[in-house]
């Protein structure tokens, strides 16, 4: 799916700037509809693209690559308005440009209504399955092979970032400065925190820089002194730390002066003068020491190394000797004490008393050990410290120090760099001056000359998209001009039969309205006059959309593989293709308005890396209907939402298992299985035939859920379920689907032999229709119509063979998320739509006759839908609940009572010979 971020100019005067917007392209309408975030429903607005034209502008010269215009293109749509958009990087930039261009070729390659309609041609997805995903065509069809050749050698292949696809939805939108507060003021005062940081940077990454009088220039060191300076560098790495006094003679310092304060400083005068003193015999810099000073810091500096190791080993000869000390005072200590605890034995002391005694002298001696440990320790971190504190002394001397010498350094740098300026005028540097200027004439050429690749290469991509922009709008403009005369021509014939049309249509109505001998008026009369009336008006005030309306054929076959039009019966042909061509028109109209499955695009695209959960707002999609392309996805996953207890406590290949029990075992189901199969959906072209792929994986799935559930095994309406699950899914996930409706959905012998739960749910919805649509019961009541006989079959196939398919696929994608509470919502929804026909008819039989087909005769499933969930709310599951359980025992009296009946009955002809050769019903089938 192509969405992602962008930024979009909008606003106007102060407040214009630009602001970030999560994006979405539609391929039914070719739409780029923009959001303010990934999980909002509502697009704040849309780009036309299928009439829009790209451009961009390759930055000027001096302007850095990754600026904000880098990355900024514009959609220019055909009424002059201009649309600027900005992606985070130019490497998104050129992706979306692309894959719009795609997008819009495809789109207007393929501008055939037939294939524009998405009742006919839906888009294809990744997500689709079943039977229907198979009869996806392709969406490409190359009408120039010269222009697709030409856009190939000019596209620019490049991959996107990951602030463009789905994956995007789950990263933060890139931030952007907000422009409600922008002011020249504000614009001033990030120029001088810029100028001012920069400065920052140079005193704390200080080098050595030469200030002449024409311009700076920032020289990096020689050779030479870089040598010099490492040398050091490896010199001061194997010496003590800590050395006081030292002199630094290095240009280069690793040390970050702007952060660490010195305490001391040199007086500046002195480092200015000690740097007279020592550049006074030659104007030219020179080294700060000389090579025999170097070596003899060098040899001092490793007499104190060796003076400090010999220092150290004879404190640790002191330490060792002052242990060696302790421990014969603690020797001498213990043997004075034995031998007094001797004497005292010896004397006649108790024996306890000294045993006590011994062991306090123990503990005081063990303390007291302690306590000089604990002191040494003392002394040790005291000493540590003393030392540390030293060093950090040393260091801020040095620091300070080195703080100065720079200082110093600097003046006179200045210094020679104004002698070396002036020096340059005379002759005999002359020579020196032409070569360091050629130096930096050829660096700047150096430089000069990359900057113009880079903008070469810039503009000869910015070409290759232009001439590939060019070209694609030459070949959109030359179709579009061959689709406008086809168009002409057909309209013109069209127009040239619809005239012919009107004046016999005009000459009939004529006939029918003159006068007829009869006592009664004709009912057909007024519909008649409403007619002609209706066709002057048109004549005389004709709208703009009328004039250019042009009628379309009806294909053989909807998306779903259903039959548009039969085959038999004239009379039938003619209803369903008016039918057909009132749910091409409720479809067209639908097209203008803002496209559901951009919603749905929208929400599934933010729960990419989170776990999809019910809520309110994916109940109300589900509600509006799930767009063809994501109903595979969507079914499945509601499947699995009420299956999930099931399928964790089975193994792996449980589907394949029960599939290859019942085709190798004996099973009672499967005779009358293959009787139903081509009697499931004959007027489907996947079940038409016993080739049909869906006939294979229908009796797949129902001779599984036999096998799994034997005590239903199979009941005559479990195959149309099958049938229209195996439509979106595939055969595993179509046997869980029935295993949902049967087992978790509707209640227990729903579809067993005597459809017990069937019964109750026809007792409850007479319940409702009283309560929800009392004129309707009433009317109902008043002339003895049982509608259950019509509605019975509705909840036992969930309203299969009972609607048109738009509506029956919108019915099921809620039936599947809700359970069976909306087949009751829908039901009281078919009956009030219809209500006021219905409470027109006076007799019995006409009220029967109209409630056999008046479901078919319903097309617009918006409003259908807008009836089920809106009018009739409140809708409690606990009040049908209630009413189950009250009408289940109700039922069971019956059926007991029935069963009494028949048993009496069979005893009685048992016992009775005249009655020997009567038969129940259930014999009679037998």
């Amino acid at each position: 799916k192509l969405c992602g971020y962008l930024q979009k100019l909008s606003g106007k005067g102060p407040l214009r700037g630009f602001r970030s917007r999560w994006f979405v392209f539609d391929p039914r309408r070719c739409y780029l509809y923009y959001f303010k975030g990934p999980q909002e429903a509502l697009p704040l607005g849309h780009l036309d693209i299928a009439s829009a034209c790209f451009s961009y502008h390759q930055p000027e010269a001096g302007a850095a690559a990754a600026g904000d215009e880098a990355a900024a293109f514009e959609v220019h749509s055909p009424g002059g308005g201009v649309a600027v958009l900005k992606a985070a990087t130019r490497q998104d930039m050129t992706y979306w440009l692309q894959e719009l261009q795609q997008k819009r070729w495809e789109y207007c390659n393929n501008l055939d209504a037939a294939k524009r309609d998405s009742r006919t041609s839906p888009t294809p997805s990744d997500f689709s399955k079943g039977l229907v995903a198979k009869d996806n065509p392709g969406s490409i069809l190359s009408q120039n092979a010269s222009a697709e050749r030409a856009r190939n050698i000019l596209a620019v292949e490049t991959s996107p970032t990951d602030l463009v696809g789905e994956q995007a939805a789950s990263q933060p939108a890139p931030v952007q400065p907000s422009a409600i507060n922008f002011s020249l003021k504000q614009w001033s005062t990030e120029i001088k925190n810029s100028m001012s940081s920069l400065r920052k940077g140079n005193n704390e990454n200080r080098k050595s820089i030469f200030y002449t009088t024409e311009e700076w220039e920032l020289l990096d060191p020689t050779p030479k002194d870089l040598e010099d300076s490492m040398a050091l560098e490896e010199k001061r790495k194997h010496l003590a730390e800590g050395s006081k006094g030292k002199r630094l003679t290095s240009s280069a310092f690793p040390f970050d002066f702007g952060r660490i304060p010195h305490k001391t400083r040199r007086p500046l005068k002195d480092m200015i003068g000690s740097s007279k003193n020592r550049n006074s015999s030659d104007s030219s810099p020179t080294e700060w020491c000389s090579g025999n000073g170097n070596k003899l810091v060098s040899e001092l500096q490793l007499k104190y190394q060796s003076q400090q190791e010999e220092l150290e080993k004879l404190k640790k000869d002191l330490l060792s000797q002052k242990e060696l000390v302790r421990l014969l005072q603690q020797t001498v200590r213990s043997s004075q004490y034995d031998k007094y605890f001797a004497s005292r034995l010896c004397e006649g002391v108790p024996k306890d008393k000294l045993e006590l005694l011994h062991q306090k002298d123990d503990q005081i001696l063990g303390l007291n050990n302690q306590l000089e440990k604990l002191n040494l320790e003392k002394d040790s971190l005291q000493q540590e410290v003393k030392n540390l504190k030293c060093k950090v002394g040393e260091l801020n001397e040095r620091l300070g120090m080195l703080m100065e010498t720079i200082q110093a350094k600097d003046e006179v740098i200045m210094k020679l760099s104004r002698q070396l300026s002036e020096c340059e005028d005379n002759t005999s540097s002359q020579s020196g001056a032409v070569n360091s200027s050629v130096a930096a004439c050829t660096n700047k050429e150096l430089q000069e000359l990359d900057r113009l690749k880079d903008n070469l290469q810039g503009y000869k991509t910015q070409n290759k998209f232009l001439n590939k922009e060019i070209l694609e709008l030459s070949a959109l403009r030359r179709n579009a001009e061959a689709r406008e005369r086809e168009w002409q021509a057909k309209y013109t014939s069209l127009e040239a039969k619809l005239c012919q049309i009107e004046s016999k249509y005009l000459i009939l109505l004529q006939e029918m309205k003159t006068p007829v001998c009869s006592e009664e008026q004709s009912p057909a009369r007024e519909v008649i006059t409403q007619l002609l009336e209706d066709a002057l008006k048109a004549e005389t005030s004709e709208q703009p959309e009328q004039a250019f309306f042009k009628p379309h054929l009806v294909s053989e076959y909807d998306i779903y593989g259903f039959q548009t039009v039969p085959e038999d019966d004239d009379e039938e042909k003619l209803v369903a293709k008016s039918r057909a061509l009132d749910l091409r028109s409720l479809s067209l109209s639908e097209n203008r308005e803002i496209s559901t499955g951009v919603k749905w695009e929208n929400y599934l695209a933010s729960t990419m890396n989170r776990e999809m959960m019910r809520s309110v707002e994916l109940k109300n999609l589900i509600r509006s209907g799930i767009p063809h392309e994501h109903r595979s996805k969507m079914w499945k996953w509601c499947v699995n939402l009420h299956v999930k207890k099931f399928k964790d406590s089975t193994v792996p290949g449980y589907f394949q298992t029960l599939l290859q029990n019942a085709l190798e075992k004996q099973n009672p189901a499967s005779k009358q299985i293959e009787l139903d199969l081509l009697r499931t959906l004959p007027n489907n072209k996947h079940y038409s035939s016993p080739t049909s792929e869906g006939i294979q994986k229908l009796r797949n799935v129902l001779l599984a859920f036999s096998w799994r559930n034997p005590d239903i095994g199979y009941c005559q309406g479990l195959n149309r379920l099958v049938a229209i699950a195996l439509l979106y899914l595939e055969q595993e996930d179509a046997f869980w689907c029935l295993v949902t409706i049967v087992e978790v959905f509707m209640p227990r012998d729903y579809y067993t032999k005597t459809l017990l739960g069937s019964q109750v749910d026809q007792r409850v919805f007479k319940d409702l229709m009283s309560e929800k649509l009392p004129r309707l019961h009433a009317h109902f009541e008043q002339y003895k119509v049982d509608y259950t006989l019509i509605t019975f079959n509705w909840f036992l196939v969930v309203f299969v063979d009972s609607v048109v398919s738009d509506i029956l696929f919108k019915i099921w994608d809620s039936f599947l998320y809700e359970g069976p509470k909306v087949i009751f919502r829908f039901a009281l929804a078919l009956f009030k739509y219809k209500e006021e026909e219905i409470l027109k008819l006076q007799d019995s039989m006409s009220i029967f006759k109209y409630l056999r087909y008046f479901t078919r005769t319903i097309l617009d499933a918006r409003k259908l839908t807008g009836i089920a969930f809106g009018d009739l709310n409140p809708f409690p599951l606990r009040q049908i609940r209630n009413r189950r359980t009250y009408h289940l025992e109700k039922v069971r009296l019956e059926l007991t009572e029935l069963e009494a009946i028949r048993e009496d009955f069979l005893r009685e002809r048992e016992t009775c010979v005249e009655k020997r050769d009567l038969i129940s019903d259930d014999e009679e089938d037998s």
